[in-house]
């Protein structure tokens, strides 16, 4: 379906572009939220008497985003999850977690779409992703993922966590002093038995 763009879509185009998308796409999204119209000649026409209302409102958006830039780069992102002994979350931590984590400590409003986190956490680390709080304003996040405040703290120093190592070390002793005992016991030979 032919759509003329009403904002910029990153990926797809700025305003007044005139682009080519499919029919679901263009209809479940584009068309009801105001982003784009139908390609026609009556809606060119009205696109162009349109335009510089669209633009302005446009550049009032972006710099209402630029606004709120330092609120998200200094929002401290820490989440508490419980986790299992190798650091695996029971569950994840996804977009919506994350947007509705930087408006409780931002005051940020934002869709869990702006979050740029590419697949969810399911573990526990330090992880990096963006918040598109506009098209053309892509701001860097770090996210803080662990089982304790503690952990946290040590992760925001830059350590890193070990899961498990405790109980490996553990094995490897209790192998190390199995060796040892059998190696103490004296084996008689058959010379010695007679």
């Amino acid at each position: 379906m032919k759509v003329i763009l009403t904002e910029k879509i990153s990926k797809l185009g700025n305003i007044g572009d005139t682009v080519e998308v499919k029919t679901g796409f263009a209809r479940n999204y584009l068309l009801p939220n105001g982003k784009a119209m139908r390609f026609t000649r009556e809606n060119v026409a009205l696109f162009e008497a349109k335009k510089a209302e669209l633009t302005a409102r446009q550049e009032s958006a972006k710099k209402a985003a630029e606004a709120n830039v330092d609120a998200v780069k200094n929002a401290k992102l820490h989440m508490i999850r419980q986790a299992g002994d190798t650091g695996q979350l029971y569950g994840s931590v996804s977009t919506r977690d994350i947007a509705r984590m930087l408006k409780e400590v931002a005051g940020v409003s934002v869709e869990s779409a702006q979050v740029m986190l590419g697949a969810p956490i399911k573990s526990v680390g330090a992880f990096d992703t963006k918040i598109a709080l506009h098209a053309d304003v892509i701001v860097p996040v770090k996210i803080y993922v662990a089982q304790t405040q503690d952990e946290i703290n040590a992760l925001v120093a830059g350590k890193t966590l070990t899961f498990g190592t405790k109980k490996v070390e553990e094995v490897e002793e209790a192998e190390v002093v199995a060796e040892e005992k059998t190696e103490e016991v004296p084996v008689e030979s058959a010379a010695d038995a007679e």
